[in-house]
C-alpha cells in the first residue's frame, strides 16, 4: 500500500461517525446524556468503560442494565453477554430486574468441568477475554469486579511467606499484586480487537480511601492504565438513601446513586447526574427524569401537584409515572429530557467565530 492509499485510508477512518445503531443505552435517561449528549444513546460498540463505586453505590445495577437495553436492541440480537462474576458479589434475580431475554443469554466466561468459571487472577481475565474475542463473535463483557483480582506474582509471594512462617524464616517485604503493570501491557492490546469486533468491556472497580497526599479524598486500584485507555471514566457514590414511612417507621427503598463522568472520549465533557435505584424495582429512569424536569424548571410544581404540559397533566408524582406508563409516553419523556439538556449545553457553549474551517 502506498502513502497515497494510506492517506486516503485514513481520511475515510475519519469521517465514520458513530451513528444510533452503534450505542446501546445504559438504561438510564441522564446518565446517557452525561455519556454522549443523546438521549437513546449511552455506551458505543467497540470501546472499553471503567465504572468506579463505593459499596453498594449501584455499580452492578448501573452495568448489568445495559445488558437488559441491548437484549430488546435489535442491533446486539447477535451479542453474547458474558460476566465475570469473580466477586460473587450480585446475587440478585437476573430475571426480575433484567428480564428472560438477559437471563436466557448470560453466560460466564467459561466452563469448568460443567461449572461456571470466573477469572480468579489478572492473568485468566485477559485470557477469558482473549479467548472470547477469538470466537469471533461480539460481546458485551462485564467484570465485576478488578480489585477481586489476585496475580500469579501476589499468589507467589503468599505462597513463599507460608512456607518461610512454617520454618521458622523471615522473608523480605512484598512486591504487591503487579496488576498495575499488567493493565499497562495488556489493556491496550485489547482496543484494536474491541474496536473491529464491535464488542464493549466494562471493568468495574472498587473506591478506596485515600490515605496519602492530595486532594481527592477517593481513589482506587489498578493502575493508570485503567483511565488513560477508557473511552468514558464514570464515579458512582451513594447522595443519599431513599425512605419511605411504613407502619410508622422509615424504611429504606433504594438510593439515590451520584454518578459523576470523570472522563470522556465522546464529548469532551465531564458531568455529574443522579439515578434513582430502588431494591425492589432497579433503576427508575422514570422518576429521575421527572425530578430533572422539576430541578431545572422545565415542569412546576405546586406543593405536590407536578405540572407537565406537554403532556396536559396535573397530579402526584406517582399518578404521573403511572400516567407515562399506561399511555406508553417514556419514549416522548426522554425526548423532553434530552431537548433540555442540550438546550442547557447550548447555553453554555462558547457562541464565538471559529478559529479553523
Amino acid at each position: 500500500m502506498n502513502v497515497k492509499d494510506i492517506k486516503r485510508k485514513m481520511r475515510k477512518q475519519q469521517k465514520q461517525k458513530l451513528s444510533f445503531k452503534d450505542f446501546v443505552s445504559t438504561g438510564s435517561t441522564l446518565l446517557n446524556l452525561a455519556c454522549t449528549g443523546k438521549p437513546f444513546c449511552g455506551f458505543a460498540k467497540g470501546k472499553y468503560y471503567f465504572l468506579v463505586g463505593d459499596s453498594a453505590s449501584g455499580k452492578t445495577f448501573l452495568s448489568l442494565t445495559c445488558l437488559a437495553e441491548a437484549s430488546i436492541n435489535p442491533n446486539f440480537k447477535n451479542y453474547r453477554f458474558i460476566y465475570d462474576n469473580n466477586e460473587d458479589g450480585a446475587l440478585m434475580d437476573v430475571q426480575k430486574f433484567f428480564g428472560q431475554g438477559v437471563s436466557d443469554r448470560l453466560e460466564p466466561p467459561s466452563i469448568d468441568d460443567g461449572e461456571p468459571g470466573y477469572s480468579s487472577t489478572i492473568e485468566e481475565f485477559y485470557f477469558h477475554v482473549s479467548d472470547a474475542i477469538e470466537q469471533e463473535k461480539p460481546f458485551i463483557y462485564i467484570l465485576d469486579s478488578m480489585d477481586s483480582l489476585s496475580s500469579k506474582d501476589e499468589i507467589s509471594k503468599f505462597e513463599e511467606t507460608t512456607d518461610a512462617y512454617r520454618r521458622g524464616r523471615e522473608t523480605t517485604g512484598s512486591y504487591g499484586d503487579g496488576k498495575a503493570k499488567k493493565n499497562s501491557s495488556n489493556l491496550r492490546r485489547l482496543l484494536t480487537p474491541l474496536r473491529k469486533s464491535g464488542s464493549i468491556l466494562i471493568i468495574i472497580n472498587q473506591t478506596r480511601d485515600n490515605l496519602g497526599f492530595g486532594f481527592e479524598k477517593k481513589t482506587r486500584s489498578g493502575g493508570k492504565a485503567l483511565r488513560f485507555y477508557a473511552c468514558l471514566e464514570m464515579w458512582s457514590a451513594i447522595r443519599s438513601k431513599i425512605y419511605k414511612t411504613i407502619k410508622g417507621k422509615k424504611r429504606q427503598l433504594g438510593i439515590l446513586c451520584q454518578v459523576a463522568i470523570k472522563k470522556n472520549r465522546i464529548t469532551g465533557r465531564e458531568r455529574e447526574i443522579t439515578v434513582p435505584i430502588y431494591h425492589s424495582f432497579g433503576i427508575d429512569d422514570i422518576g429521575g427524569c421527572i425530578d430533572y424536569l422539576l430541578g431545572e424548571g422545565h415542569w412546576g410544581i405546586k406543593g405536590k401537584v407536578i405540572v407537565a404540559p406537554e403532556f396536559e397533566f396535573k397530579g402526584m408524582k406517582e399518578k404521573l409515572i403511572r400516567h407515562i406508563e399506561d399511555n406508553r409516553l417514556e419514549k416522548d419523556l426522554r425526548s423532553i429530557v434530552g431537548d433540555v439538556w442540550n438546550e442547557i449545553e447550548d447555553a453554555c457553549a462558547l457562541k464565538r467565530k471559529k478559529r479553523y474551517e
